[in-house]
C-alpha cells in the first residue's frame, strides 16, 4: 500500500501499536503526525522516523481540535484518522473506582470520539477521507476483570457506526479494528498481574487457534488495509483480526 501525499494522524504513538501504526504508515510513504502524553518516547519515536510529534491528551477536547487544526494548516488537508490512544486497568467491577472508570472513558472512549468529531469536521472541507478506530475483540465479547474497558471499546463501536451512517454520503468512511491480545507493553502489564507471568502468557496463547498473540505490526496493517482504497467499499465495520479467537468454542 502507498500512501505517498497522504498525511496522517495516529494517536498514541510512544509504544506499542501506536508506534507500530507510524512506523508502517511511514514505510508507506505517509506524511505522520503522531501524538502522546508520554512526551520522551513518543518524541523519540517520531523524530527516527522522521514525522512530527505533538503533546496532546486525547481526553481534552480542545487540545484534540487544535492538534487536527495545526495538521490540516500545516499539509493543507487530513485523509485519515487513526484513534489509537488507550489505557487499562485490570480490576473486577465491583472494586472498579469512580476514577478508574473516568480514566478509562476518558481515554478509551472520549478520545476517540473527539477525534472523529474533528477529523470529520477537517474532512468534510476536502472531500472526505478515513478513519479507523481501534476498539477490540472486547467490545464484542467481554474479560470479567476489565469490565471498564470492555464498555469503553463497546462505545468506541457504537460512534463508529453513527458517524459512518451520518458521514457516508460527504466521502469519509468511519471503520473500527477489534484485535485480541497484542504483544505491547499495555499487554505485558496485563500478564504482571499474575505469579508467574510466562506461565500466564502462555496459557493466553494457548488458547488462540493459532497458538500466539499477535505482532503490532499485523494489527498495523489491517488498521493501513482499512485506511487504503483497498476497502473503500468498506464504513461503519469491525474488522475482527483476532488469529481466530473469539470464533473458538474453547
Amino acid at each position: 500500500m502507498n500512501f505517498e501525499g497522504k498525511s496522517v494522524i495516529i494517536t498514541g504513538v510512544a509504544s506499542g501499536l501506536g508506534h507500530a501504526l507510524a512506523i508502517e504508515f511511514s514505510n508507506a510513504k505517509a506524511t505522520v503526525f503522531g501524538c502522546d502524553v508520554n512526551d520522551e518516547a513518543g518524541r523519540a519515536n517520531m523524530q527516527a522516523l522522521g514525522a512530527t510529534y505533538f503533546h496532546v491528551d486525547v481526553s481534552k477536547e480542545k487540545e484534540v481540535e487544535d492538534f487536527i487544526a495545526t495538521v490540516v494548516a500545516t499539509h493543507g488537508k487530513l485523509d485519515v484518522m487513526v484513534n489509537n490512544a488507550a489505557v487499562s486497568v485490570s480490576e473486577e467491577m465491583i472494586n472498579t473506582t469512580e476514577a478508574d472508570l473516568d480514566r478509562i472513558l476518558a481515554v478509551n472512549l472520549k478520545g476517540p470520539f473527539f477525534g472523529t468529531k474533528h477529523a470529520v469536521r477537517a474532512m468534510l472541507k476536502t472531500n472526505g477521507g478515513a478513519i479507523v478506530n481501534v476498539a477490540s475483540i472486547l467490545g464484542l465479547v467481554a474479560d470479567g476483570m476489565l469490565a471498564a474497558y470492555c464498555a469503553a471499546k463497546g462505545g468506541v463501536l457504537g460512534l463508529t457506526r453513527a458517524a459512518a451512517v451520518q458521514y457516508g454520503d460527504r466521502g469519509i468512511r468511519v471503520n473500527a479494528i477489534c484485535p485480541g491480545d497484542i504483544d505491547t507493553p499495555l499487554v505485558a502489564e496485563y500478564f504482571d498481574m499474575f505469579d508467574d507471568p510466562k506461565e500466564a502468557r502462555a496459557k493466553i496463547e494457548n488458547e488462540y487457534p493459532m497458538k500466539r498473540i499477535a505482532a503490532p505490526k499485523e494489527i498495523a496493517q489491517s488498521v493501513m488495509f482499512l485506511a487504503s482504497p483497498y476497502s473503500s467499499y468498506m464504513t461503519g465495520q469491525q474488522l475482527v483480526v483476532d488469529g481466530g479467537l473469539t470464533v473458538s468454542c474453547y
